[in-house]
């Protein structure tokens, strides 16, 4: 989402990097870029250039012009003042309270159904509680229907009254079973409203009157822009809430309300959301984000997510195939497994400093395993243990099943050779993952 303001941001700072002597006229000239900039991100014109002056400020008082890099002064200025402006660091997510009540809040058509399932989906593997979906939204049938199916995907109950309208009741209610059920964490889904109104406010208000939520959390879309923005404050001034959540990151959005919405609100960034897949859901880590629009990437993250789908005793039985040269098609597609697991390819090579901008024209698509997979499952149990078995013939016979070609075929056990060669020869320091090479494609 910030590929085109990361783009803006490199070139302002190319002014100081130039040639020349810099002056205050340098700095200004730099700073007036990086205010248009984010002003073309969607950031609020206020917010856009009381960031700027504060960056002036502090770029002077730090002898910028003095500097032997001040192109690297400048940079690390507005990384840290940006991560300060999304609000420093990281907030946690409060679970208080037998059983700890988290209220979604929002207007229709923000998520906060799929976002509700989401963290029912996080709070159970990453906090090990006991969660309980309830479906608040007594308007559409169809927002019920869809927490019945997201709770089924995930292992999580839904708590649903048919016939009952009361969306207050329905959370006393669910509130009651949880406790007799021992639940610990109950997720209460609201209806929201093509826009805001006082009916609307009105009985979201009552909601969180009756069940004292230990956390109120205001789900907007942020492909709306400063929209998103003015919402969040108009529903910060009667709910009060705790946190904002961010969702479809994925889509066509210039990531203006991420940056802006701490500013203008004076609440938390708390979780940012994209895709419809169950675990697309992140906490928000304002310096990291600061990295990513700045081109740096975001190797913590990266790091956090294999470490997730790390197995210790998978690892060590790898390494002993490795070193004895035993490394085969099914530790292969293992480990495939284990790098979808971790989200979506573009994300997260996008991590890796200076990725994003490479990739910026590049399409990894979900699916982009999907002819390894079929080559790989098309192969016999004998030629998946043992590679060194397929001949010319098998390779005709694997394509011909696997619907691809046999140039394809050739492609992969190529690739699975120079991988073969590359963990074995690293199997002593640590292991890499594949080689995603032959799977990208320009747009």
């Amino acid at each position: 989402m910030f590929e085109n303001l990361t783009d803006k941001l490199e070139r302002s700072f190319k002014i100081l990097k130039g040639e020349g002597r810099i002056t205050e006229i340098n700095v200004a000239e730099t700073l007036k870029e990086i205010r248009r900039a984010l002003i073309d991100a969607d950031v609020n014109y206020k917010v856009a250039k009381t960031f700027t002056d504060t960056v002036k400020q502090k770029a002077l008082g730090q002898d910028v012009l003095k500097a032997v890099k001040p192109g690297q002064m400048m940079t690390k200025i507005v990384r840290d003042e940006m991560a300060q402006l999304m609000g420093g660091t990281a907030t946690d997510i409060r679970l208080e309270g037998t059983p700890a009540v988290v209220l979604i809040a929002g207007l229709q058509g923000s998520g906060k159904t799929t976002f509700s399932g989401k963290l029912a989906a996080f709070i159970k593997s990453k906090k090990g509680r006991q969660v309980l979906l309830v479906a608040g939204d007594v308007y559409r049938p169809a927002a019920i229907d869809q927490l019945k199916v997201l709770g089924g995907q995930i292992g999580v109950e839904v708590y649903t009254e048919p016939g009952n309208t009361n969306p207050v009741q329905i959370a006393q209610n669910a509130i009651a079973y949880a406790r007799q059920k021992a639940f610990n964490v109950v997720i209460v889904d609201t209806a929201g409203r093509l826009a805001v109104d006082e009916a609307m406010m009105q009985e979201i208000t009552a909601i969180k009157a009756a069940v004292k939520p230990s956390e109120t959390l205001f789900v907007v879309d942020a492909m709306t822009g400063q929209d998103a923005v003015n919402t969040a404050r108009e529903f910060n001034q009667r709910l009060d809430f705790d946190g904002v959540v961010l969702t479809k990151l994925d889509g066509d959005t210039r990531g203006g309300a991420a940056i802006s919405i701490r500013s203008v609100v004076d609440k938390p960034l708390k979780f940012i959301s994209s895709g419809e897949k169950m675990d697309a859901l992140q906490v928000f880590h304002p310096e990291r984000m600061a990295d990513r629009i700045l081109g740096m990437g975001d190797v913590v993250s990266l790091v956090e997510r294999a470490q997730e789908q790390f197995d210790e005793e998978e690892a060590r039985k790898l390494k002993k195939k490795l070193v004895k040269d035993q490394f085969d098609f099914n530790d292969f597609i293992a480990q495939i497994q284990q790098i979808k697991k971790m989200g979506n390819l573009k994300d997260l090579a996008s991590m890796l400093p200076g990725m994003g901008k490479m990739l910026k024209d590049v399409d990894i698509p979900d699916d982009a395993f999907k002819q390894t997979e079929a080559i790989i499952s098309s192969m016999t149990p004998a030629e998946r243990e043992h590679p060194e078995i397929i001949n010319a013939k098998r390779r005709e016979r694997i394509a011909k099943g696997s619907g691809t070609t046999i140039a394809d075929v050739n492609r992969l056990m190529k690739q699975f050779e120079q991988t073969r060669k590359m963990m074995k020869a690293v199997a002593g320091g640590g292991l890499k993952m594949p080689k995603m090479g032959g799977m990208m494609r320009r747009r």
